[in-house]
């Protein structure tokens, strides 16, 4: 029996790692959702549009890449996005790069 709707989801921690190596993923971050349930490898990618999220996914036999885990709507992939961007942008904030001089 499914129970619809009877609770709120929240991700009570995120963690995030930097990527070091030049290209578009900037981090692999790991969610955990009600202090229960963890979902790791989660990417920050800096696309055309800017920073998004791509789900943990695998390679299948057809050379297609699937999630393994994913929200069912947009409106939770929005929220989980914006939870993690948020994250990341403090800990890049915290942690700045070293920022060559091109004098």
């Amino acid at each position: 029996m499914a129970m619809k709707g009877a609770c709120v989801m929240n991700i009570t921690d995120v963690r995030v790692r930097k990527v070091a190596k030049e290209g578009k993923m900037k981090a692999v971050v790991s969610i955990t959702i009600d202090d229960e349930f963890v979902v790791h490898d989660i990417k920050v990618i800096d696309g055309e549009k800017g920073l998004f999220i791509a789900m943990p996914s695998r390679k299948a036999a057809d050379g297609e890449y699937r999630d393994i885990a994913h929200p069912i709507n947009s409106d939770t992939r929005e929220r989980i996005q914006k939870i993690i961007l948020k994250k990341f942008e403090e800990v890049m904030e915290a942690e700045p790069e070293m920022v060559q001089a091109d004098a």
